[in-house]
């Protein structure tokens, strides 16, 4: 399993929490998810309810646990989706009072061409995600960069075994609804264009990562910079040149400040000055923004 998965986390986890309260803009995404996909992993009390509240279980619940238990995490690198997406589970099992694991697909194994194993990879990850389902944990299954794996299949230059591998993987997606709940599938692109209609229409809940807008700037500048005593007049204009920095008027995505404006100025800084407003500045107007994906 080793070479099919970058990653499997044992959920609730601690390092997954600590991560999750430094991410900005979290907070409205999870409960958009949550709200959305609770009564699918809490079935047994969505059926309580339904017979305490109105005598019988109601026709919609029945619908309700028909929908396919996927989300889909859209936006530019560097917008959040993957780390969201082991936060949203990892919040998910401690508000249900459940253990989970997660499990994060090998993009590895995609980029080494092996087009004709697509199908297996797809069918050996879903065994293990049913293999760790359980009535008392949830499993997670992560497929990130999902465009690479889940290509529309409309286009003339895809191979045959590709599209085996995308009927492969909506047929997997279909089977894990009998599961009941106990197993949910992410997928995170970069071009949501690119997705198979067929997977597009089961997706319970489509979220779309932007980059961030100027309060969350400011709430990742101060964040970041706590302890720099920055006044709130500073931070403001920092965030504002975050958010239209340049001529195209595109905005740094989130890791654009964590990974490269904010390490770009502390070096600009050390070792003989302190971390000041104006290198800041002037850091952020030498730094073009990463492009969008088209």
């Amino acid at each position: 399993m080793a070479a099919i998965f970058d990653n499997t986390i044992e959920l609730p986890n601690n390092e997954v929490q600590m991560q999750t309260r430094s991410l900005v803009g979290f907070e409205s995404k999870f409960k958009r998810i949550y709200n959305n996909l609770k009564l699918l992993l809490d079935q047994d009390s969505l059926t309580e309810w339904s017979k305490k509240h109105h005598k019988t279980e109601l026709p919609i619940i029945k619908q309700l646990k028909e929908k396919y238990p996927l989300i889909i995490l859209a936006g530019d690198a560097g917008t959040g989706k993957t780390i969201s997406a082991v936060s949203i589970a990892d919040r998910m099992t401690r508000e249900l009072k459940k253990e989970g694991f997660f499990l994060k697909l090998s993009t590895r194994v995609r980029g080494e061409g092996l087009h004709g194993e697509m199908g297996k990879l797809v069918n050996d990850a879903f065994s293990e995600l049913k293999s760790q389902a359980g009535k008392r944990r949830f499993a997670f299954l992560l497929i990130d960069e999902a465009d690479a794996i889940a290509t529309t299949r409309g286009t003339n230059q895809m191979h045959q075994e590709e599209k085996a591998a995308v009927n492969t993987l909506i047929q997997k997606i279909d089977e894990i609804r009998e599961l009941n709940g106990r197993a949910i599938i992410f997928m995170s692109t970069n071009r949501l264009h690119f997705i198979d209609e067929a997977i597009l229409r089961r997706a319970a809940v489509i979220l779309e990562f932007e980059r961030p807008t100027i309060e969350e700037c400011k709430e990742l500048y101060a964040q970041s910079l706590e302890g720099l005593n920055f006044s709130t007049k500073e931070l403001d204009e920092l965030a504002l040149m975050s958010v239209a920095n340049g001529e195209s008027d595109l905005g740094y995505s989130f890791s654009d400040i964590r990974l490269k404006v904010l390490p770009e100025a502390i070096a600009n800084a050390y070792p003989d000055h302190p971390l000041s407003f104006s290198i800041l500045k002037d850091t952020i107007k030498s730094i073009k923004p990463s492009p969008a994906i088209k």
